[in-house]
């Protein structure tokens, strides 16, 4: 899958103060680079972004696109913790993804082609999704609540047999929006 080359800076204060750490590309740990995990404010200059509670792409996702972030509580109500991020990739016009009843893709099945802010809202009866099929080169975000909130999980282009392939520690799922890169 084709990355972009986005560039995203992330610093230790609030508004935009204190150390700072520009990336570009993915960084697998922020510690490595001379910066602490503490991470206030964030400003995503190019391209979508995924950062992570902890380093190695691993733990609690949060998705950033284009624009200022000035407060750690617009990304994550709970603290400043973040350890690594990475580029989202490239999207490309034509992509879906299909959510599934069951795991391994079985049980009943429904398909997006936009952004869903209640997947009740569009006849799916359960609050649980617990496999995914995402086609072409898009990326999406699915959250544990209606109207994008809750905890969110980035998905991409890829077969998710069981909501553990997306590290989510249970199957809810009640909305979910496509990642637009904004260069």
């Amino acid at each position: 899958m084709a990355q972009c080359s986005g560039k995203i800076t992330l610093y230790e204060g609030k508004h935009f103060t204190g150390r700072k750490l520009e990336v570009l590309g993915a960084c697998d740990n922020f510690q490595d680079r001379g910066f602490m995990n503490r991470v206030n404010s964030i400003r995503v200059e190019s391209g979508a972004w995924v950062c992570f509670h902890h380093p190695d792409f691993r733990g609690q996702q949060f998705v950033l696109e284009h624009g200022d972030h000035p407060d750690f509580f617009r990304w994550n109500g709970h603290n400043d913790h973040m350890g690594s991020c990475r580029p989202v990739g490239m999207h490309g016009e034509h992509f879906r993804l299909e959510i599934f009843e069951g795991r391994s893709f079985t049980g009943q099945s429904l398909s997006f082609q936009d952004d869903c802010p209640s997947l009740q809202s569009r006849g799916w009866a359960k609050n649980c999704v617990n496999a995914i099929k995402v086609y072409g080169d898009g990326a999406w975000v699915l959250y544990e609540e209606p109207n994008y909130r809750g905890r969110m999980y980035l998905v991409e282009r890829g077969d998710f047999r069981s909501f553990t392939d997306w590290e989510a520690h249970s199957p809810r799922v009640q909305s979910l929006r496509r990642v637009v890169n904004f260069f």
